[in-house]
Parts: structure tokens; sequence; C-alpha cells
């Protein structure tokens, strides 16, 4: 096995046509979750977004009574962003819903009833993953490049820096020595930016961000790409359509790690793509904070309409101090890993998706308001005992 290689990951920001379609979509699920009785709310939506136009489709189940306003929440989501230009604005964008109610075939396979449990929302294989290449537990790549892009928006919304628009994009290559990261060879950094300004423009206000991101000893002999086509005015929407879950592996782990293919944003958690990736991020977590393995990847897969998982799977990569049969079977033991055990001990059905539609779903903090709550680490006194 190389222990001494080349890694890359890439981010992009809250500005770039797929995330904001990730974002609206987000915006609707937690709409559909602030109401009463939210684990019966169903959303499966996606977003589509081009020049001055804005696109959901999809399937829904609410509240009786409940009527959602899609358009208010799409410009809400859009000037969260800031968007306000001439081809892209939130408040002149045309927007077309194409919404209409779940399935009832679906809903048989998923909803419980007397004589059975809530199976999953659909079929799917779903990773988690963890390593100690950052306090997070992150893969050190996608760290990185989610933070620059993260700290520059940041700024461009406090006001803070001048003359960066919301569409951006950063990739990290990091050296690996004995399949640690000790250097960063590459970065490049592409940020919309406003009509006239150069290249060394643009240098000037993101090269700091960069600077102070990474570790000063890995920047050493570190190539820099800032806007590498020279110009970067038409961005957004205007200048690439978007569309909700084109970014999963940004959303993850920045390829560090196997992804089953499904999407999370636009989907209440009874889906499994969403709410089984945020298990097993849980668990592989729990086993690396609690020193049972340098690295872990989780695998957990399901059938539509069944509860419980028809595979689970534990890799410590070679690093493990405990076998991965043991370490299942007391998962196990304190986890309940049937759709609605996941929901129910991370506590998904709460308005918190918004916040995790830009900038990774993993390796941030979790909130006051239950957001993240698949980043806790509350079950390492439990696995300690192993």
């Amino acid at each position: 096995m190389n222990k001494n290689y080349l890694f890359t990951s890439e981010s992009v920001s809250e500005g770039h046509p797929d995330k904001v379609c990730d974002i609206v979509s987000d915006y609707i699920v937690d709409d559909f979750l602030s109401q009463k009785n939210p684990e019966n709310s169903r959303v499966a939506l996606e977003t589509l977004v081009t020049t001055n136009q804005v696109v959901v489709a999809g399937e829904v189940r609410g509240p009786e009574g409940y009527e959602c306003n899609y358009e208010k929440l799409a410009r809400d989501a859009v000037k969260s962003i800031g968007y306000e230009q001439e081809n892209f604005h939130w408040e002149h964008f045309n927007f077309t819903p194409f919404v209409h109610s779940q399935s009832a075939d679906i809903a048989m396979g998923v909803d419980s009833g007397e004589d059975k449990d809530q199976g999953a929302g659909d079929q799917g294989i779903m990773f988690g993953y963890a390593c100690k290449e950052t306090p997070s537990l992150m893969p050190a790549p996608i760290y990185y490049s989610h933070l620059i892009l993260h700290d520059l928006a940041k700024a461009r919304k406090d006001k803070t820096i001048f003359g960066i628009q919301p569409d951006s994009k950063s990739q990290v290559t990091l050296r690996y020595e004995n399949e640690k990261p000790v250097e960063c060879t590459e970065v490049v950094v592409s940020t919309q930016h406003d009509e006239g300004m150069s290249t060394d423009d643009v240098s000037d206000i993101v090269m700091p961000f960069i600077k102070n991101t990474l570790p000063e000893e890995w920047l050493k002999n570190t190539v820099y790409h800032i806007n590498p086509t020279g110009n970067f005015v038409i961005g957004g929407p205007d200048g690439d359509s978007g569309l909700t879950g084109r970014k999963i592996i940004v959303d993850t782990y920045g390829g560090a790690s196997p992804h089953g293919g499904g999407a999370f944003s636009g989907k209440d958690p009874t889906k499994v793509d969403r709410s089984a990736a945020y298990i097993t991020r849980y668990i592989a977590k729990n086993i690396v904070a609690a020193d049972l393995a340098d690295k872990c990847t989780i695998q957990l897969a399901y059938a539509i309409g069944v509860a419980r998982p028809l595979s689970f799977y534990i890799n410590t990569h070679d690093t493990g101090k405990v076998d991965s049969e043991t370490l299942i079977e007391k998962i196990n033991s304190i986890v309940d890993l049937t759709p609605s055990g996941i929901r129910d001990h991370l506590k998904l059905h709460k308005p918190i998706y918004k916040a995790s539609a830009a900038y990774g779903h993993f390796g941030r903090e979790p909130g006051d308001d239950g957001s993240f709550s698949w980043e806790k680490t509350d079950l390492v006194d439990q696995l300690k005992n192993l």
C-alpha cells in the first residue's frame, strides 16, 4: 500500500449554482419540519436554477391544512446567499413550482402501522467516515477547502471585504507521508468578482483567507492558482445551471471515503439517503474519538419499506484496537439502526437542515437548535469500555 501520495479535495460556496439549489431545497424541508407533527411530513424535492429562473419539483406530504409558500422560501434562500445581480436577483427571478403529493405506493412501504415498523424511504447504501487528520475528525483536504470558502463568504456578508460575489470554488492538494498530511502543494480558488477587478485585485483579497486557514508550516512551497481563467464576472446561475444533489462528494468527505450515491438536500429524515448517512458519520466519529481507531469507514444498507438494515460494515483500515465484529455488536446494543431509531437518536425531526446545505454536512459544530447532532461524540464513554 502506497503511504506517500498527493490527495486533492474541492469545495464550492453557497453561491455556486448547485449549492443555491441545495439551499432552496433545504429551506423547504425546514419549513415542512416547522409545522405540527413534523414526523409525518414527507419531502423529496429538487431545485433547478439558471439565468433568472428557479424551478422546484418533487413530491411532498404535509399536515392537514398546511400550504407551503414555495416561492417565498426560494426567494428567502436566494436572498440569504446575497444574489442581487441583473441576471439573478432574489426579488426578480421567475419561479415555477412542479410539486405533487407523495406516491401512495411509497407511503404504504414507509409508514408505520399496527403490524409493522416504519420502513426505509428507499433502498440504498450509505457510508460514514472519520479520521484523525483534523480536530473535527475530517479528512484534511476537504476540511480546509470548506474553511477557505466559508470564511470568504462570511467576510463578504459582513462587508469586511468588497468586490467579491457569491459564486466561488476551492481546491486543496496535500502531500501525505506515512498517510499523514505534511504539506500543501497546490491551492485553487476561483471566485466571482465585480467588473473591472484584475486577477491581482482578487488575489489580494483571497490570499489572506488561504494563509489564515491552512497551517503555516504547510505553505512553504505552495503553488497558488487564484482565478486561473483570468476573469470571473459572469457567475452563479447566470453563468451555469444548477441542480440539487450534484455536489455529493463536496457534501461528504471530498473523495477520501466511498459514497453510496444518494444526495441529502431536499429530503426529509425518513429518507435513509440522509438519515443513515448521518448515523454512519456519527458512529465512525465516535469510534475514532474513543481512540479505538485512527480512521474508520462505516456502511449501512437498506431496502425500501424494510426497517432493519440489510448489512452493517465497519472497516478500521488496520488501525483498529478492537475487531469489527465486537464494534458492530456494541454499536447495535446502544444505537437502534432502524430508520425511526436513527431519527429518534439524533433528533432529526427538527428544522435544522438549511445550515447543512453548504460547506459540508460533516465536520461542523453541533448547534443548540439540534443541528449537526450527528457530530456529537456522546458515545465515547460507552465505547471506551471495549
